[in-house]
């Protein structure tokens, strides 16, 4: 038995056929995709970082910040999650150093399929891993832009004709729409846009496909978490996206829990 000690950050993922995934556990990693099959136990010891400042702190915000972190980090401000809302073009940010790398640089719109056809956008340089950290099956670029907000003014456009959520449940149950012709849909989709945004048009009609780790997908789920339970565990039967899924149903959103400080046994 090996145990590792340590404040946990999501899995780090390789583009492989499976996808590879490795956990960092403090300052090591452990190759996930080798436990497959195998028993291992992780329990929660009540410490909580920030993963912006390393402070302890009782609650974990928006995956991993404490308070203060969540209403000043620049990887916490609100386009994160809503594109559109970027200002980093007109000069505004919450750091405008760390904007010039992330918002003030290509982005891509996408067209995805994880459970049904959904729209989001990913900087240059997180492809593929934020499709696979979705848990995406299928995925095709749509636009490219020279900055974030574009890309999510183009997202909001294609909100009223695609989900920009990921039903997890089904991805986690291998529910996954089919019959989807990712090509024509990106077609279909450049119509939807202003000609003003027609102009970001990603030619690029690579197809991209993933399979995931996963020797079994459960018949129901139960989404357990250490903020109710300190200790889970059990066989470890699959990994997608973010998710450990075990045997007995349970299924464990590792992302969620950036900064616990958890012993892991293996």
């Amino acid at each position: 038995m090996t145990t590792y000690a340590g404040n946990i950050l999501k899995m780090r993922t390789e583009f492989a056929d499976p996808v590879r995934y490795f956990l960092p556990v403090g300052d090591r990693e452990i190759p996930m995709n080798d436990l497959l099959g195998r028993e291992i136990s992780m329990r929660f010891t009540g410490q909580i970082n920030c993963i912006a400042c390393g402070k302890k702190t009782k609650t974990s915000f928006g995956q991993g910040f404490c308070y203060n972190c969540l209403q000043t980090a620049p990887e916490a401000s609100e386009s994160i999650m809503r594109p559109e809302l970027s200002k980093a073009h007109l000069g505004i940010a919450r750091d405008m150093d760390w904007a010039r790398e992330h918002d003030l640089i290509d982005h891509f719109v996408y067209l995805a399929v994880a459970s049904e056809l959904k729209v989001g956008v990913t900087r240059h340089h997180q492809v593929p891993t934020r499709w696979i950290d979705q848990g995406a099956s299928y995925v095709i670029k749509l636009a490219q832009t020279p900055n974030r907000h574009i890309a999510g003014v183009i997202e909001v456009f294609l909100k009223d004709h695609f989900t920009d959520k990921t039903n997890w449940r089904d991805m986690l149950l291998d529910k996954i729409a089919t019959g989807i012709d990712l090509p024509e849909e990106k077609k279909n989709a450049l119509q939807l846009l202003p000609a003003e945004l027609q102009q970001y048009y990603c030619d690029d009609d690579r197809v991209w496909e993933f399979r995931y780790p996963v020797q079994q997908f459960p018949g129901k789920l139960t989404n357990v978490s250490f903020d109710k339970e300190p200790l889970i565990g059990g066989i470890l039967s699959g990994i997608k996206g973010q998710y450990l899924l075990f045997r007995d149903g349970n299924v464990l959103n590792i992302r969620k829990h950036n900064g616990y400080f958890l012993e892991v046994e293996v």
